[in-house]
């Protein structure tokens, strides 16, 4: 099968990518960063063809859509920062994608959204990742639509961000209460959907959430991830109304470096309700169960 990918060089594209090259599928993948030493070995790798450009570059996308059968769309941002918004990145960039699959004859659809995503959501994340999702499910594509958790791995920006900051830091530093509960899922069982939902007619048309199978508060994981590392830190909650401040003025200095900000009061909005779903229907389509979070963790964490 002949597959169009976007965002094929983040976190989640590279184990996708890897899927689908066991599988023995034909790839494509759109990067802006063509000429890039790492992207070229990438696609070395996966044997993939490399399209110069961006999702929101109609030309770059019937190009590289020509003569495919699915489009894999994985690109996402979660901080905000010049041009590159959450309604260009999310939900113009998903119009274009699905306007250029119908027009040069694509058949399937498989999107990357986020648990928690819905209708009046707080968070303008949640509320761009819902508008995207909706103009999949009006498209006459064959889609699915995935929405994970936290995901992580090896060079996730989550687990190993708490694990620097423990390993840095005399306290582990706690935004708000700390109580909210997540359900992470590792990015391999991630990238096992993506590949498996190409061989499950059953999974068309269809959104499916990707979550572990046990639920932890951001305290709960802090502790794990002490517990891995065989370290020691007293947890320091920042209130929330003190955590806005400083996110507000992160977001002024790192937009002036022209760079996206560690940390944003749309992320505080999200920190402040459970991050949790249903994750038996997408174990049972896809027969996998889930890695224990503690295992996994410990592959990588030092």
């Amino acid at each position: 099968m002949k597959i169009f990918i976007t965002g094929g060089t983040g976190f989640v594209g590279r184990e996708v990518l890897w899927k689908l090259h066991e599988a023995g599928h034909t790839l494509r993948l759109l990067t802006r960063r063509s000429d890039a030493e790492s992207t070229r070995q990438l696609a070395y790798r996966h044997r993939a063809e490399i399209v110069p450009g961006s999702v929101n570059e109609r030309d770059a996308l019937t190009r590289g859509m020509n003569g495919c059968h699915t489009v894999i769309h994985l690109v996402g941002i979660i901080s905000e920062f010049g041009d590159n918004t959450f309604q260009n990145a999310h939900v113009e960039a998903t119009r274009s994608v699905v306007g250029v699959a119908e027009e040069t004859g694509v058949k399937r659809l498989l999107h990357m959204s986020a648990l928690g995503t819905r209708e009046n959501a707080m968070s303008q994340y949640h509320q761009s990742k819902w508008q995207a999702e909706n103009i999949i499910r009006k498209s006459s594509l064959d889609w699915t639509i995935f929405r994970p958790s936290v995901i992580y791995g090896r060079d996730d920006g989550f687990v190993n961000m708490l694990a620097k900051i423990c390993q840095l830091s005399p306290v582990a530093v706690v935004m708000g209460n700390g109580r909210n509960k997540l359900q992470p899922i590792a990015v391999e069982d991630v990238a096992h959907c993506f590949a498996s939902a190409l061989e499950k007619p059953e999974s068309i048309d269809r959104t499916f959430d990707l979550c572990g199978l046990e639920e932890f508060s951001l305290n709960e994981i802090y502790d794990l991830i002490l517990r891995t590392t065989r370290r020691h830190r007293i947890k320091f909650h920042v209130p929330v109304p003190l955590a806005n401040i400083q996110a507000a003025a992160m977001e002024f200095a790192f937009g002036i470096l022209g760079r996206p900000s560690p940390l944003t009061r749309d992320q505080l909005l999200m920190l402040q309700e459970d991050n949790v779903g249903d994750g038996r229907p997408a174990q049972e389509a896809f027969d996998f169960k889930p890695t224990p979070f503690d295992k996994g963790i410990a592959r990588y964490v030092k």
